[in-house]
């Protein structure tokens, strides 16, 4: 029988050659435990896979517990989640600065689906860094530590709404920096690997990523529809609508003033620039209104397009003096809940809206009437 040469640490001992155990020293060099017993041959795989680095005659197990590697924190990929999402706003400086932080593992870039949202690529890249931790480890460190140190954002300084922009991803960073730092603590947890393994992917499947995201602003939205003061509820579902429209990366700007001139809204999705008006009225939009966002929509010039939102709808009248020719399209409440419910996609909803209004000239095309 030989033993790895190691003063401290855990040493994995090799009996002939079907057994394998590992013993616990103290800085003494003094046994202490035994950690397990294997009575089966340790391929090379399989001794990175309990996190053991070969050393000169022996194995290196030093901090070993249960599945090898340190852990990373659950939490920390979820910061990392949020913090990926928010330090961009276009999608294309997005996928290039992804592109640049990944170049040594291009395997895990040609993984990553961009046709998505921005916080549903990053999440399929913090899972495949957490289910490879075991690969990944050191790359997901990295990225976390690269950009907790983040202190500009040049494309978010570009964009119309750069403060608040701003804010926002220094926020997600601040809360990234936190849990580098706080990683030395957390490596040192010693639970069971696959039990752990399971629970970082349900907490990290629970936090910040897509779905939880469209679940908090349905529940926003219920909120705000159950508000009595029904001025403060319009003034919120704007920034709800904003809240809505980024979260699909269709770049939306908020309406404001500006020396007494009002500034629309926008939104750009599929190469189109809209401009967006929202209502929550006590009822139906009525035509005049219709006519009016339309004028303000032509007056942008001839490609310029409309959408106009409104959550208890549309008048018939309104409907009928814009069936057979548009610059706009309309959303009302049952809309947006079917988007708020997973039964169809933001983006996908407004390019059939666009389809339809470009084959018949009717601004109103209702989700309902969708083969959903």
């Amino acid at each position: 029988m030989s033993a790895a040469a190691h003063a401290t640490g855990i040493v994995l001992h090799k009996c002939m050659a079907s057994d394998c155990w590992a013993t616990k020293y103290d800085r003494s060099g003094s046994s202490t435990a035994t950690l397990f017993y294997i009575r089966t041959p340790l391929s090379h795989q399989g001794l990175q896979h309990l996190g053991i680095m070969k050393i000169k005659d022996g194995w290196d197990m030093a901090d070993l517990h249960p599945g090898g590697t340190r852990k990373i924190h659950p939490d920390a990929y979820g910061a990392l989640i949020e913090a990926l999402t928010t330090i961009n706003w276009n999608k294309l400086a997005y996928q290039q600065d992804l592109r640049r932080r990944l170049r040594e593992h291009p395997e895990l870039f040609a993984r990553l689906d961009f046709t998505t949202t921005k916080r549903e690529t990053s999440t399929q890249l913090v899972n495949a860094l957490l289910a490879n931790e075991h690969r990944y480890r050191d790359l997901a460190i990295e990225l976390m530590t690269d950009i907790s140190r983040l202190d500009k954002f040049p494309n978010l300084a570009k964009q119309v709404d750069a403060e608040d922009l701003l804010a926002q991803a220094r926020s997600a960073v601040t809360n990234l920096e936190e849990w580098v730092g706080r990683h030395a603590a957390i490596a040192e947890e010693r639970e069971n690997f696959s039990a752990e393994l399971a629970e970082r992917r349900d907490e990290v499947s629970r936090r910040r990523d897509f779905t939880m995201v469209v679940g908090d602003l349905k529940q926003d939205f219920l909120r705000l529809h159950a508000m009595k003061n029904r001025q403060q509820a319009g003034r919120e579902f704007e920034t709800f609508l904003h809240r809505l429209f980024a979260l699909f990366d269709l770049e939306p700007t908020l309406s404001y003033n500006l020396k007494g001139e009002q500034i629309d809204g926008s939104i750009y999705h599929d190469t189109n620039h809209y401009i967006v008006e929202a209502k929550w009225l006590a009822a139906t939009i009525e035509a005049e209104q219709m006519t009016n966002f339309d004028g303000k929509v032509r007056r942008k010039g001839k490609n310029a397009l409309g959408l106009l939102v409104s959550v208890n709808g549309f008048s018939e009248g309104g409907r009928d003096l814009f069936k057979r020719g548009t610059s706009f399209i309309t959303m009302d409440g049952a809309d947006v809940f079917c988007v708020l419910e997973g039964r169809i996609r933001l983006d996908e909803l407004i390019s059939r809206k666009l389809q339809q209004a470009s084959r018949t000239g009717n601004c109103y095309f209702p989700a309902a009437e969708m083969s959903l």
